[in-house]
């Protein structure tokens, strides 16, 4: 997708959702219809301030989790199952309407942008500040925009 960069921070995310907004066709060529990305994507930034269902276990988020976070900061982006729901999350929205997710993540990223409570620890990679946290949803948004077209 050349003219849509790929994005870095959760401020270039709200430009791509604008973008995606004013782009003729947009779909999902994975396994989850694009409504069901965007849904996903938005859990993972309210849990980051609500909490996440079904977190791994405080061993498993202080050695692999942690472990995985810190080659993701350093490689600068992540790779995952993008097909691969949040522990415990609720179902993901299946509609061929993508717009109302698109609100949803826009409007966690605004919540997250704002927020100045506690943070809870991530489901995988255990407690992160503020700045790692940023990280990480940047990471997440970018990985799963390699599934996401723009015709």
């Amino acid at each position: 997708m050349p003219d849509l960069p790929k994005v870095q921070t959760l401020d270039d995310s709200l430009r791509w959702l604008d973008r995606l907004d004013k782009a003729g066709s947009v779909k999902a060529v994975g396994a989850w219809p694009l409504s069901a990305v965007l849904d996903h994507l938005a859990q993972s930034v309210e849990m980051s301030m609500d909490g996440f269902p079904q977190p791994k276990s405080v061993l498993f988020q202080g050695t692999a989790g942690s472990a995985a976070f810190a080659f993701f900061k350093w490689r600068g982006h992540m790779s995952h199952g993008l097909d691969e729901p949040i522990p415990g999350a609720p179902s993901l929205t299946a509609s061929a309407d993508w717009k109302p997710a698109a609100l949803r993540l826009r409007g966690a990223i605004t919540r997250y942008n704002g927020y100045t409570g506690p943070l809870k620890p991530h489901f995988a990679y255990g407690a992160l500040d503020k700045r790692d946290f940023t990280l990480a949803h940047g990471f997440h948004i970018a990985n799963h925009q390699d599934e996401i077209v723009v015709a």
